[in-house]
């Protein structure tokens, strides 16, 4: 009976993730797929600089950057296995920090730029790293929680959050309610966190390096 009853589980699941229109939960319209294999991770090229914002960032919020020393072991592991409360989590989060947070543009670039925590007024930085803390305070480990600067089609620079899943990286963005596949999400890739230390970043490779 165990076996059926797991094996009935990890049917759900997969059915849960699926992009069906017959899904009747309108928050998982353009969730990816699953077990599309490492085509939908992203890869790194060299190493790169942070942006100074994150370093300020993380001196503002120290315990969001440097995981506790009990904790240190999670980098070891693999991406996250999503699960029904993942999926859920991902989609409640999303939604209520895009619904949360009231949209403000910084008109004063890089010298005005903050990255703040559920502000009540603010850029698409302050959505990543609210997103990405509320992920922390619900157990999701933080090697799978990266950010990563992008380019949009405008030629604006743009920060969104990445979420390494079992199933391939996935992507919240404040400019898109849908959570997507990081290849739907029509970017000019960067940089991004490395999974081994969130303080390391990595160039983005091109596709098909």
């Amino acid at each position: 009976m165990y076996n059926v009853k797991r094996v009935m589980a990890l049917v759900l699941a997969v059915l849960a993730l699926g992009t069906s229109a017959r899904n009747t939960q309108a928050g998982m319209v353009g969730f990816p797929l699953p077990l599309r294999g490492v085509i939908e991770k992203i890869r790194f090229s060299e190493p790169t600089l942070a942006p100074m914002a994150y370093t300020m960032f993380c001196m503002r919020y120290a315990d969001e950057c440097k995981p506790k020393a009990r904790a240190r072991m999670v980098f070891r592991g693999g991406a996250t296995r999503l699960t029904r409360q993942r999926i859920a989590d991902l989609i409640e989060v999303n939604a209520s920090v895009n619904r949360s947070i009231a949209p403000q543009r910084n008109e004063r670039g890089l010298a005005g730029e903050e990255w703040l925590i559920n502000p009540a007024r603010g850029d698409c930085n302050d959505y990543a790293v609210s997103k990405r803390h509320e992920l922390l305070a619900r157990g999701w480990p933080m090697r799978d929680l990266l950010l990563s600067e992008v380019v949009t089609s405008s030629g604006e620079h743009h920060l969104v959050l990445v979420v390494r899943a079992r199933g391939g990286d996935i992507v919240l963005d404040n400019l898109n309610a849908q959570i997507r596949s990081w290849s739907q999400a029509r970017y000019r890739w960067v940089r991004m966190q490395t999974p081994a230390n969130p303080d390391h970043w990595a160039a983005v490779a091109r596709a098909g390096a």
